[in-house]
């Protein structure tokens, strides 16, 4: 007990100590108000972007099917990766020829050019394949220096490709005549995996070895190939998605965000609603609906649409930040407040957060508050153009004194 009493003793005079320590050390802060009340803080911006649906299990995606992503589409992103891929022909022709073969043996053409961009480093080579081969998936490399299959065409090294899938994952001869060199290796010495894979998954260490991951690499490609802008191929791509796909509510949010990357924020709005006319809790769609509310100066609406949010996910960063947002505009001070301490219990590190807690309490006049957190702000950053300038603006009317008492 006398330990314990003898601990807190020592404990309370050090907190002593310091706290008379700090007021002898504390400054004096003078604020012009005359002066501050002539100048305004601005606000951060709007925290994200449109958010896509994406697979979370690529399990399930057959290498038969129709494409997905279209012919345009597939063109820009190979040109986006490598503006000058060593091909021997255009890359237009490339990936005509593709959807040509694909398309006539009923693989999905969009894919297996994913597959192609894998292997080739999107035409960039540096393996032991050279392009003068016009091999694009490893057609009979095993390393070691070992080059493997050569094509005379472009279009004899996209067809031989696609029959080297389909005897992965069918038992039917191709339509046009074999010139894969291992169709029939494959056929003859390897009947467990003969026809049997049909999922693109289930190349998983058998088209590469020790290739773990290797179908969703390339469906991750995939993916990234049909990211959504405001392109007139993205356009033509969301139509088809909403006429063809299965999952609706993803379809309207990948058309949505194109509608919203060309400014169609009333055709946005209508395909995000669509969405969650299919699927009401699908978060990326509440969210992109609450943005494109807010572009629609829809204020009241948006804020309803982050509350749904939010109650579904409480640890939606950017919905806090961007309802606090909301608020703080609506002059609503203390509920944006308490929606940007939210979102710094999630993310500390947030110098937007703090700049914005200090315009709400500079419009409030409160500031003594907005100074200590517009401190806080440009503690957290050097880069921030937003926070640099609100303190520069703000700084000029704050004069500092050191409290010149001797301890």
């Amino acid at each position: 007990m006398r330990k314990f009493l003898s601990l807190f003793v020592i404990l309370t005079l050090m907190l002593s100590l310091t706290a008379c320590a700090a007021a002898a050390d504390k400054s004096k802060v003078k604020f012009d108000k005359r002066r501050l009340k002539k100048i305004e803080l601005t606000m951060s911006p709007q925290h994200g972007s449109p958010m896509i649906v994406l697979r979370e299990n690529f399990n399930d995606v057959p290498i038969f099917g129709e494409p997905v992503a279209t012919q345009d589409q597939m063109i820009n992103f190979i040109n986006k990766r490598n503006p000058n891929p060593k091909l021997n022909c255009s890359v237009e022709n490339i990936v005509h020829l593709y959807y040509l073969e694909a398309g006539r043996e009923g693989i999905r053409p969009d894919i297996a050019l994913c597959q192609a961009i894998k292997e080739t480093g999107t035409w960039a080579y540096g393996g032991d394949v050279v392009p003068e081969q016009n091999n694009y998936c490893g057609l009979g490399t095993t390393g070691g220096g070992v080059k493997g299959a050569y094509f005379n065409t472009p279009q004899m090294g996209a067809r031989a490709h696609v029959q080297h899938l389909l005897s992965y994952a069918s038992k039917r001869l191709p339509s046009v005549e074999i010139v894969d060199p291992r169709y029939d290796l494959i056929k003859k010495f390897k009947p467990q995996i003969f026809g049997k894979l049909t999922n693109w998954t289930d190349l998983n260490g058998v088209w590469a070895v020790p290739g773990n991951h290797y179908g969703e690499d390339i469906l991750q490609l995939w993916m990234q190939a049909q990211m959504p802008d405001a392109s007139d191929a993205s356009l033509d791509a969301a139509d088809l998605k909403v006429l063809m796909e299965d999952d609706k509510a993803s379809a309207y949010v990948y058309r949505g965000i194109v509608n919203y990357e060309r400014g169609d924020f009333y055709g946005a709005y209508d395909d995000f609603k669509s969405a969650l006319d299919v699927e009401p809790e699908l978060k990326g769609a509440l969210f992109n609906l609450a943005m494109t509310q807010d572009k629609l100066d829809k204020p009241k609406d948006a804020i309803k649409t982050y509350d749904k949010l939010l109650d579904i996910d409480e640890k939606f960063v950017d919905a806090w930040h961007n309802r606090a947002r909301l608020k703080l505009q609506k002059k609503d001070y203390k509920g944006a407040i308490k929606d940007y301490e939210r979102e710094l219990k999630i993310e500390t590190i947030s110098p937007d957060a703090y700049n914005d807690i200090a315009v709400a309490y500079f419009r409030q006049k409160k500031y003594e508050e907005a100074w200590k957190y517009i401190q806080l702000a440009m503690s957290q950053t050097t880069t921030n153009a937003i926070v640099k300038d609100n303190y520069e603006k703000f700084s000029k009317h704050v004069t500092i004194k050191k409290d010149k008492r001797k301890r």
